[in-house]
């Protein structure tokens, strides 16, 4: 999905995704389709009926001596029609449409967020791919309404074009000749016109990027206590000056060519069609008396409904090709086919876990080996440990045990069958996990604890309080204003609480505590935590997960002691395996990194402990406090 490609689709490509967009709609909304296309024809119909066929029978009315009663009950009967017509437009406009609107935005956009539920994390980690994710989400529903609309004027517009070169050339079939200025205003000057602001657009994406950033910066709560503390305002104000400047000088490089390019525009769409219309009509009906004063009236009235029709048509088919590019954006969205559906089918897995196995897993990202014949075997009821430097490999495990990602090569076995085989959601039910990168929602505590799993209502609260109390959030939860009913973040909420980084992944790792299920997984679960905390907190996961097959991963080889297995990966796969003590006889990576850390903490304690309060110091510290 290359941006370079996109921006470079061919016309048939362009058309076809209008038309899908029509089906789109139709889809969704049906009768919104009716109405635009019936809105559209009834006012192309307005113009050239009004033109081409009301000021002529009214002229030669006058002027054959029709009897004026005739002539009102005709005019009365148009009036009853178009003010009927504009009846139905205020009815679309005042009630119609807003329904519609809101009817398209839902329908539209659970279908939008369906689809980014299913698809493949690797999606949202694929710049490409989410670039053209948040460009089909942006506006997305005005945006296809107007695309349904565009492909009307282009449909309509046409015909409507067609007809009135019919009713000139019935009129008088010189005057035609004179339809050729607009239509070569539009289609060339208009068009120059076009390239000429996407040049400038271009030009100016760099300054306009900046300014919109300073902008950004400006109001931006986490920029606040840097912008008062520092001198950067100073630097911001001159790139922001620099920026101004910047596109002032690109709009000096394009204005010449711009004025010139609009001046053509304008004489040709409009100038040369009035004026030299008039001149050609004037000179038929007074020199040579060729022309009736009817003719001369309906010609004028269509020259100037000739021009408008026709600079809708071209605007609508420039419009068309426009549309082109942000549909493509939606239909591949809709039309990209999931490597993972997230509504993958398959066995179901039951809820008992014997033995999760990695068998000779290898799996490259981007082209990059990220695991390499990796082998390992989790039973169920033990604890197990995943130990390793960053970048070895630990977290992108997780990932295809939770079949986030499949491996590149080999197989991962849950109970001795692939897990391709199972039902997703159903195996993802089986576990439970406390990610390091976690995310808070502005939503309640309790809600960011339960996370939607199926846990019955009367026993939400005793549970999410028994969670965070295993995890060393509850007494912080309980001082916040509604307890556990609090908001967390200020998102939606000015009484929400934003609590320290050590808190929020209490509350994640409550999350893994409150969810049922055999296999549970805590991902550097106490790396914002304090020493105390920590022990607290791994004594609590090694108690209330005794039943549970548990995985954690950990740079703090302290907290591992007490696995019933330990694996050190290094490079992508399996270094050393086995208990903390045979990994220490062992004298290998894992002994080494230990013992390193060891001497770290006491080095730390004695430092620590060696520290004598004098007096003096106990005076000198007063002071200062």
């Amino acid at each position: 999905m290359e941006k370079k490609k996109s921006r470079e689709i061919g016309r048939t490509r362009a058309v076809k995704n209008n038309l899908f967009a029509c089906k789109l709609l139709g889809i969704i909304c049906p009768s919104l389709v009716v109405h635009k296309g019936v809105s559209r024809f009834l006012g192309y119909f307005e113009w050239l009926f009004y033109s081409a066929f009301f000021m002529r029978y009214v002229i030669n009315s006058l002027e054959t001596g029709e009897s004026f009663g005739r002539i009102m009950i005709f005019i009365v009967i148009v009036a009853i029609v178009f003010c009927s017509m504009s009846l139905y437009d205020n009815i679309l406009n005042g009630k119609v449409y807003p329904i519609a609107q809101a009817k398209v935005n839902k329908g539209l956009y659970l279908g939008l967020f369906r689809k980014a539920r299913n698809v493949e994390l690797e999606c949202f980690e694929n710049s490409d791919f989410y670039d053209k994710y948040t460009l089909a989400m942006e506006n997305a529903d005005t945006r296809l309404i107007q695309t349904v609309e565009v492909v009307f004027g282009v449909i309509f517009g046409g015909i409507a074009s067609v007809c009135a070169f019919a009713f000139m050339f019935q009129v008088d079939k010189i005057s035609v000749l004179f339809i050729l200025f607009p239509i070569i205003g539009n289609f060339v000057f208009n068009r120059w016109n076009s390239k000429l602001d996407y040049a400038r657009n271009k030009d100016m994406a760099p300054h306009n990027r900046r300014i919109a950033y300073i902008n950004r910066v400006m109001y931006l709560p986490e920029y606040a206590k840097e912008m008062r503390l520092t001198d950067v305002f100073t630097l911001m104000k001159q790139q922001y000056r620099e920026s101004i400047q910047g596109l002032a000088d690109v709009t000096k490089k394009y204005t010449k060519r711009a004025m010139i390019n609009h001046w053509l525009y304008v004489m040709f769409t409009f100038t040369f069609i009035f004026e030299g219309l008039l001149i050609y009509g004037a000179y038929r009906t007074l020199v040579s008396d060729s022309m009736t004063l009817a003719q001369l009236a309906v010609i004028t009235s269509m020259m100037v409904s000739t021009t408008w029709i026709l600079i809708g048509f071209t605007e609508s088919l420039t419009s068309l090709f426009k549309n082109g590019l942000f549909m493509e954006y939606l239909r591949t969205f809709f039309e990209y086919k999931e490597k993972i559906p997230e509504d993958w089918d398959g066995l179901d897995p039951g809820t008992e876990i014997k033995s999760v196995e990695f068998r000779d897993v290898s799996f490259s990202y981007k082209d990059k080996e990220v695991l390499s014949h990796l082998n390992m075997e989790f039973r169920g009821g033990k604890t197990y440990a995943l130990v390793g430097h960053n970048g070895a490999g630990k977290t992108t495990l997780i990932k295809l045990l939770l079949r986030f990602y499949d491996p590149t090569s080999g197989e991962i076995l849950l109970n001795g069958r692939n897990i391709r085989e199972y039902n997703l959601r159903k195996y993802r039910n089986l576990f439970a996990t406390a990610f390091q990168d976690h995310r808070m929602f502005s939503m309640s505590v309790l809600d960011n604890v339960v996370m939607g799993e199926n846990v019955p209502e009367e026993e939400k609260e005793a549970k999410v309080c028994e969670a965070l109390k295993l995890s060393g959030a509850y007494d912080k939860v309980m001082s916040l204003p509604k307890g556990i009913q609090t908001t967390l973040t200020h998102e939606f909420d000015d009484e929400g609480a934003v609590l320290s980084g050590g808190e929020f992944q209490k509350i994640v790792v409550a999350r893994a505590f409150v969810k049922e299920c055999p296999f549970k997984i805590f991902d550097e679960p106490s790396s914002a935590l304090d020493p105390i905390a920590e022990a607290t907190l791994f004594d609590n996961i090694y108690e209330s997960c005794k039943q549970n097959t548990l995985v954690f991963i950990s740079h703090r080889l302290s907290s591992v002691q007490n696995a019933d297995w330990v694996y050190l990966l290094s490079d992508g796969t399996v270094k050393e395996a086995g208990t903390h003590k045979m990994l220490m006889e062992l004298g290998g990576i894992y002994a080494d990194m230990y013992t390193k850390q060891a001497k770290n903490y006491l080095a730390i304690s004695e430092a620590e402990t060696s520290k004598k309060v004098t007096p003096r110091a106990l005076a000198k510290g007063g002071a200062q406090a």
